[in-house]
């Protein structure tokens, strides 16, 4: 299973490093690369220890933005009032060039993933910066979510929906300010506003949503939250969204809602790599159980199930969890 998922991500990645979503033809997740599906799907060659296709990653966002340095710096001047006007969310794995349809586009933590794992990288010895092009381009970012005041700015979050202030996008925000703070200046407050906007708001994932799957995310990756809001967080996911193949993003989610709720599967490594990472291999190598059986037939992990069936959606592999699950499985051995 380590290899195929290996194998699967090679399949996923441009030769210039961007990942598409998913392989399924039928489909845009095949012809568009979106900012965090690659950071999550990198995930899997650094556990993987496959550096040069990680780096290659990392450094083909950076020229995205590259590309679009522009708009960042119209951003910067003055805070964008449209969505067109902030950092796009996803681009032509080819050209780089933005999808302009009017959608859900404003994903501010797409922005604290990328610095994060910059950052995070840097500090353990896997050079990510090539000149002070890129540094300029990172410190720039810091200035971006300075000028939108993250804190309080109302995104499309990890789904792309509705526009609120999402708990799972300010944490992503503070955790990249704190990694990236080592590699360029980021100001004290800039951290300070999050950390207070975040703490208010946690448990809830924002003003609709008491629980949602996106809120793993600051416990795994990010680790941004206390001992006592990571025992919420996890409690609640469980209680109320845990299914038998999968675990829905939050209540009436209605995104492939087939008389129920999909069930999205890379829930199930998600948790399996927190309960490792917190010394409980019991409950670890339950998640990993539950994630080995809704594996297909050719060892990929699709987007999601259908509520109470056996069947998946046409987004397979997805990028972002096969990588989830390659996390998971070299993280039990």
């Amino acid at each position: 299973m380590i290899q195929t998922s290996i194998d699967i991500l090679k399949q996923l990645q441009h030769p210039n490093g961007l990942f598409v979503a998913a392989l399924d033809k039928r489909t845009h997740y095949s012809r568009q690369a979106w900012i965090r599906d690659c950071i999550y799907a990198s995930l899997g060659f650094e556990a993987a220890q496959k550096n040069k296709e990680l780096v290659k990653t990392y450094q083909a966002l950076l020229d995205v933005f590259k590309k679009h340095e522009y708009k960042i710096d119209w951003a910067i001047v003055e805070k964008p009032q449209h969505r067109w006007q902030y950092i796009h969310a996803r681009f032509d794995p080819q050209t780089y060039d933005e999808f302009h349809e009017d959608w859900g586009n404003k994903q501010n933590d797409s922005i604290g993933a990328f610095l994060f794992k910059v950052g995070d990288l840097e500090s353990k010895g896997i050079k990510i910066i090539r000149d002070e092009h890129d540094e300029r381009l990172l410190q720039k970012l810091v200035y971006y979510l300075n000028s939108i005041q993250y804190w309080q700015d109302q995104d499309s979050g990890m789904w792309e929906e509705n526009e609120e202030v999402h708990a799972s996008s300010i944490g992503a925000c503070v955790a990249g300010l704190k990694k990236i703070s080592k590699l360029v200046h980021v100001p004290q407050v800039l951290i300070k506003k999050g950390e207070e906007a975040l703490n208010q708001l946690l448990p809830r994932e924002s003003d609709s949503k008491d629980t949602d799957l996106a809120l793993l995310s600051l416990i795994y990756p990010y680790n941004v939250v206390s001992e006592e809001q990571r025992v919420q967080i996890l409690q609640n996911i469980e209680k109320k969204l845990v299914r038998q193949r999968g675990v829905i993003r939050y209540a009436k989610d209605a995104y492939f809602n087939k008389d129920g709720e999909a069930e999205w599967t890379f829930g199930f490594p998600w948790l399996s790599i927190i309960y490792k990472q917190l010394n409980q291999p019991d409950k670890a190598a339950f998640y990993m159980r539950k994630t080995l059986d809704v594996v297909n037939q050719d060892g990929e992990l699709p987007e999601l199930y259908y509520a109470n069936t056996d069947e998946h959606n046409e987004n397979t592999p997805l990028g972002w969890g096969q990588s989830l699950m390659l996390v998971a499985l070299s993280e039990t051995n």
